[in-house]
């Protein structure tokens, strides 16, 4: 048996892991440093990779912004919304297609999992008709339906599902209870890996979404965050400051996000194969 300590020693991974880690940190880096440059600074020549001072210039002029706090609430009640909406109904397909054997639900399993490889482009068109005819353009709810929930989080819980041993739920049954309680009181609270992966990637494509808010929204009291900052680049200048220090507000809910489920989401990751 090995000792503690020789299994913490660093592997022969950590010599390829170490370089690829430091090329994926070095644009969030940069645009740390960035978002404390000048203007100056940002569009000199060859560029500076590090200011001569910091200049807080950009977050002045981004919090300054009457809007910015209205952009920020409209991300964080699109992303809150999505993520809540495919954690509930995505739990609730993917218990179904993994526990309930009914006519067509393989047919239909496949043809869900299908639009997963249909390009944004084919279906821009058609969802903003829909949206049009509920009356929801120019609103919130135009970027909350669309995303109320995802194949993926449907069939990345029926994989999850579908690992959990049935003998619980089978006792669950046995005792009375009915399919939802079984879902809410006993398989949900183990399948907490597969409730961090939803949400964190869920919350992740909703928080950095700009082509569908670009279509659907046309008010700037109704922008998201994104389509928010790209008011700061225009056709003649662009406050380069101004964009680096919004782009880091943005980031930082991602990070502070993926750092809380980083456990869970890794745990998912490694015990929800591909079984069925």
């Amino acid at each position: 048996m090995s000792s503690p300590t020789t299994s913490r020693r660093p592997s022969g991974w950590h010599l390829l892991l170490a370089p690829l880690t430091l090329c994926f940190a070095l644009p969030l880096v940069w645009l740390a440093l960035s978002s404390v440059m000048s203007n100056a600074e940002i569009n000199r020549f060859p560029p500076a990779l590090w200011p001569k001072g910091i200049d807080l210039g950009g977050y002045r002029y981004v919090l300054g912004n009457a809007m910015f706090p209205r952009w920020f609430a409209n991300s964080l009640i699109v992303a809150a919304a999505a993520v809540l909406s495919n954690l509930l109904l995505g739990a609730l397909g993917g218990y179904a297609f993994a526990r309930m054997r009914f006519a067509g639900s393989r047919a239909l399993l496949g043809l869900m999992l299908a639009t997963m490889v249909i390009p944004f482009q084919l279906t821009m068109i058609p969802t903003f008709l829909v949206m049009k005819e509920l009356g929801l353009i120019d609103t919130l709810g135009a970027l909350i339906v669309p995303s109320l929930v995802t194949p993926f989080a449907v069939f990345l819980f029926r994989q999850f599902f579908l690992a959990l041993p049935r003998e619980m739920e089978e006792a669950a049954w046995i005792d009375g209870c009915s399919r939802l309680r079984v879902l809410f009181s006993i398989v949900l609270p183990l399948a907490r890996p597969a409730l961090a992966t939803v949400a964190v990637l869920t919350f992740l494509s909703t928080w950095n979404d700009l082509s569908w808010p670009l279509i659907a929204i046309n008010h700037d009291t109704q922008y998201t965050l994104q389509l928010g900052l790209t008011t700061f680049q225009g056709l003649h200048h662009t406050r380069w400051s101004a964009v680096m220090a919004g782009n880091v507000i943005t980031v930082l809910p991602v990070l502070v996000a993926f750092l809380l489920a980083q456990k869970t989401f890794v745990q998912s990751l490694t015990s929800s194969g591909l079984k069925g």
